[in-house]
């Protein structure tokens, strides 16, 4: 069964945006590989190596996010209601132990940015705080050992996205 891949349009479009560029660059990669196999010995041709090695890169790159693409539901999260955790949900939490009162904003994977507050659907924490509600506390198992947190507000704000 296909996995569908959440995501905001603006998510969608920075895949869109990659997935252009990489087939732009392909056509120069391969014309660099032949360059340099007019250099002769292809065992000592560093510069054959490298570009093989991009070349390589670049493919798996793009079978990548063609899938992705392929997979993508495209959400707009001001449409859903946010009474709830959900996908585009803006969530206010306070870490019980420390008294440090956090904001998060669940976003597809593709479009995470933890340092400025947006994670992504997948991450543990997300996926314990999805269909939550204001005032349940939740427990999540973190990297930096298991966590209480109380969610604060569960509410919907237009997400600013770092280009």
């Amino acid at each position: 069964m296909e996995r569908k891949e959440p995501m905001t349009a603006y998510g969608y479009q920075k895949i869109e945006r990659e997935f252009a560029a990489l087939q732009e660059e392909r056509p120069k990669v391969v014309e660099e590989i032949e360059r340099a196999k007019e250099h002769g010995d292809l065992r000592e041709n560093a510069e054959y190596h490298a570009a093989k090695e991009r070349l390589a890169f670049i493919d798996a790159r793009l079978a990548e996010l063609a899938d992705l693409l392929a997979r993508a539901q495209v959400i707009d999260p001001s449409k859903l209601p946010h009474d709830r955790v959900s996908f585009g949900s803006t969530v206010l939490l306070l870490d019980i132990e420390e008294d440090e009162v956090i904001e998060y904003t669940i976003v597809g994977a593709t479009e995470s940015d933890p340092e400025h507050g947006l994670i992504s659907y997948n991450t543990p924490l997300a996926r314990a705080l999805l269909g939550k509600e204001e005032g349940d506390e939740i427990q999540v198992k973190l990297p930096k050992g298991e966590i209480d947190f109380e969610i604060l507000k569960v509410y919907y704000k237009p997400i600013e996205f770092r280009q």
